[in-house]
């Protein structure tokens, strides 16, 4: 178990990292060959080193992994299919969180102020990206990043449950996985915007991945 372990950590880092210099080439084949084994041996890392393992977290990373399998063909349908498995990931993760969560040792402004920052970080964000949005898909998307800060929000309520370094590496690790998804609506729909290639959206999806499993494993 312990070798498989680590045949699964890099299987990981090095689909990731080839990824990322195939999204930095902007090469699209090898993006494609590659991505399906980031989550792969993310979740195999995971299953060999948790203890224990708490199948709600396996099945936030297996949807992300269809999320990532969805989002490789073009296209707004497929599109659409890659964010509702995210979203179901994003479900599964914050009842992860909510199995070492205590919201009653939380100040109810601590939680409100949680709240409110990332639901009005993604409003702001979707005013400015709206013109470039095709109408069908303001509403679901902005109702998927909202969902992807209450993730957030959750990640971070464990993390003051916990008040150790496993609840902060995983809430780091849901903040980037925010960052990143609002990355890939800029590089996916914002013509004119400075993210021309997918490398700083894998980098933080890949990272905030890891460091939530990380700090699932960790706690």
């Amino acid at each position: 178990m312990e070798i498989l372990r680590y045949l699964m950590l890099a299987v990981f880092l090095v689909s990731a990292g080839i990824h990322l210099y195939a999204s930095l080439k902007n090469d699209k084949p090898l993006r494609n060959k590659t991505k399906p084994f980031i989550l792969t041996g993310l979740l195999g890392f995971y299953c060999c080193a948790a203890k224990p393992v708490v199948l709600f977290a396996v099945l936030a990373l297996a949807f992300s992994w269809l999320g990532d399998l969805l989002l490789i063909p073009k296209g707004n349908k497929w599109f659409t299919a890659g964010g509702i498995a995210f979203m179901v990931s994003h479900v599964f993760f914050i009842l992860t969180y909510l199995r070492q969560t205590e919201l009653g040792s939380i100040r109810p402004a601590v939680i409100a102020g949680l709240i409110l920052f990332f639901v009005t970080a993604s409003l702001v964000f979707f005013k400015y990206l709206r013109p470039h949005l095709p109408k069908a898909l303001f509403y679901p998307m902005l109702a998927y990043l909202i969902l992807n800060g209450l993730m957030n929000c959750f990640a971070w309520f464990r993390c003051l449950t916990l008040r150790n370094t496993a609840g902060l590496v995983t809430a780091a690790g849901a903040l980037l996985f925010f960052l990143s998804d609002s990355s890939l609506f800029l590089v996916r729909f914002h013509k004119n915007s400075p993210l021309k290639t997918h490398f700083w959206v894998m980098l933080t999806y890949s990272l905030g991945e890891f460091l939530i499993v990380l700090g699932l494993i960790m706690g």
